[in-house]
């Protein structure tokens, strides 16, 4: 099968970051890392690939930077990645960004898309489902179990009660959450072979896509602090009041 893996790099979660004082945007530095949700999306495109003989690309928007995140990615076993480095998408929202990925992933050529559910520098957890509308092919969300089944992909759909049992024929998309399988990490052999793989940098425009004005950031402001809470000393009556305030917050 022929999986492309949707990766992103972020700043590193362990160092400082800093807003640009104009635009608000956060400040990318050259050597981001692979968004630690993506591993997975990779691990599980690695399985699905090795079970079917088959390759795994990676597609990335963003800032190309040093490459550090790709790489990373690269080394766990990946073929090859494609980079939307534009300047133009700067500021793009979710809708732009599946538009984007979804023109190199059919330029690429799939039977398998695998994407995280959402990346930790932005938290939207909507592109893959727009991707999958994008491409026309059915969308396996919040999976914690992927099998291959003869012709059908069938998963564990991640619940707040359990799971569901879903399957598809490919193509597909597939949305995997952190348990879904245990990232393999990269060996010595494998960070080597990465500094030779290759990775195709291209802009929107390359791809076909038509950038428009991206979002706008109008204003930051610190979340105010939170209050401090009542004390209730209870002389037989507390009851009383804590259902009054519970009326008042409209809970009961």
């Amino acid at each position: 099968m022929r999986v492309v893996v949707c990766v992103k790099q972020i700043p590193d979660p362990a160092s400082p970051f800093e807003l640009d004082p104009d635009t608000h945007f956060l400040q990318r530095p050259e050597d981001q890392v692979l968004d630690d949700t993506d591993r997975y999306g990779v691990e599980m495109g690695l399985t699905i690939a090795e079970q079917t003989e088959g390759s795994v690309a990676l597609v990335s928007m963003g800032p190309a930077g040093s490459l550090q995140g790709i790489r990373q990615a690269l080394a766990m076993g990946a073929d090859r990645a494609v980079v939307i480095d534009d300047p133009n998408l700067r500021g793009a929202d979710s809708l732009a960004t599946a538009r984007v990925l979804t023109a190199a992933i059919s330029r690429e050529g799939f039977d398998v898309v695998i994407a995280g559910t959402e990346s930790t520098d932005g938290y939207s957890g909507v592109v893959p489902q727009q991707i999958a509308e994008l491409l026309n092919v059915p969308l396996l969300s919040f999976a914690k179990k992927v099998d291959l089944e003869g012709d059908r992909i069938r998963i564990e759909r991640q619940t707040d009660y359990g799971f569901d049992l879903v399957e598809a024929a490919p193509p597909a998309v597939i949305t995997v959450t952190s348990g879904v399988v245990e990232p393999r990490y990269p060996t010595f052999k494998g960070i080597m072979a990465a500094k030779s793989k290759p990775i195709d940098q291209v802009s929107a425009g390359e791809l076909g896509v038509t950038t428009a004005a991206g979002q706008e950031i109008v204003a930051v402001r610190a979340a105010p602090e939170r209050a401090a809470g009542e004390v209730i000393e209870d002389e037989g009556d507390a009851h009383l009041r804590i259902v009054q305030l519970l009326e008042q917050a409209k809970v009961i």
